[in-house]
């Protein structure tokens, strides 16, 4: 026997609510790849990468790596840990140091 209706209706709007969200964190990951590109050089491929490997390297989710760099963007601050780990990943993909960053 299949679901009442309004179980049904209950299913379909917290599935709409999780596909909400999907879309808006996805919206948030390929602005910050969009970021990683403009100041890195590096393809949207290289600048997924480049995002991935931050993620890992300082043990924080990707989709909040994303909005620290969407920060970033906005009020140019951005966690040392993190700076280091991009700087880290653009110097094995693109050819820029992340700027604002010291030279050496």
């Amino acid at each position: 026997m299949g679901a009442s209706e309004p179980e049904r209706i209950a299913q379909l709007q917290a599935e709409i609510h999780q596909l909400k969200n999907a879309v808006a964190s996805h919206a948030v990951v390929d602005q910050a790849i969009g970021m990683i590109v403009a100041l890195g050089r590096v393809t949207p491929d290289e600048g997924w990468e480049v995002l991935k490997e931050v993620s890992q390297h300082t043990n924080i989710k990707l989709h909040n790596i994303a909005e620290l760099i969407l920060i970033w963007g906005r009020r140019g601050d951005i966690p040392p840990e993190v700076r280091a780990a991009l700087e880290d990943a653009l110097d094995r993909y693109g050819p820029t140091q992340v700027p604002g960053a010291a030279e050496e």
